[in-house]
């Protein structure tokens, strides 16, 4: 649920990158921050895991026009892969506006996907949500690595739900961008709808 701030003429947003470890949610976050002007996005922040050394919730503010005259502010924001952390991971999701999963297209990687898109619907029911009910997108990242998985087979096994999905390499940038504009554009349209 979008926080809305009537005074400033303020929207704030969050979308949440969920996946396995390593997946490339942290990368993806890196290439926005790099490659987005300075006067449409705050500091990146990593934010330590307690109790789990070496763990971090990555959080990126980027703000995109208006919406009915109010500027929005979306607050990106990583969740830690590993299963050891899913209070935080649950946290992290609690009133989200919009997720991105990312998945490793990696062959040996596919039970970790399917166990953290597992993990993202029950943290979402948790948080009474629904990933039906949750504006999301696909991310298939590690498209470049030689053991990648054909698109159509990830495909089947993880959009459900029929969402927009994009081929990525984070570490290099390709597909980031046209994600986070494809997400970007699906919550402005739900915020356009409460406002």
């Amino acid at each position: 649920m979008p926080s809305i701030h009537v005074k400033k003429r303020q929207v704030g947003a969050k979308i949440v990158y969920y996946g396995p470890g390593l997946s490339g949610k942290s990368a993806n976050l890196r290439f926005i921050c790099n490659n987005i002007g300075q006067e449409n996005r705050g500091k990146l922040i990593a934010l330590t895991v307690t109790g789990a050394d070496g763990l971090y919730i990555d959080v990126l503010p980027v703000r995109f026009g208006k919406v009915k005259g109010f500027g929005v502010t979306y607050n990106l924001c990583t969740v830690p892969g590993q299963a050891m952390c899913n209070t935080a991971r649950r946290l992290v999701l609690k009133g989200a506006d919009g997720v991105v999963f990312v998945a490793d297209s990696r062959k040996n990687r596919m039970a970790a996907n399917l166990d953290s898109l597992e993990n993202l619907q029950e943290n979402l029911e948790r948080n009474d949500l629904s990933l039906e009910h949750v504006p999301h997108v696909i991310q298939y990242n590690w498209r470049n690595a030689p053991d990648a998985l054909p698109l159509a087979e990830l495909r089947a096994t993880l959009n459900h739900h029929g969402v927009l999905e994009f081929e990525a390499n984070a570490v290099n940038g390709e597909g980031v961008m046209d994600t986070l504009e494809a997400i970007v554009d699906i919550v402005r349209n739900d915020i356009e709808e409460r406002l």
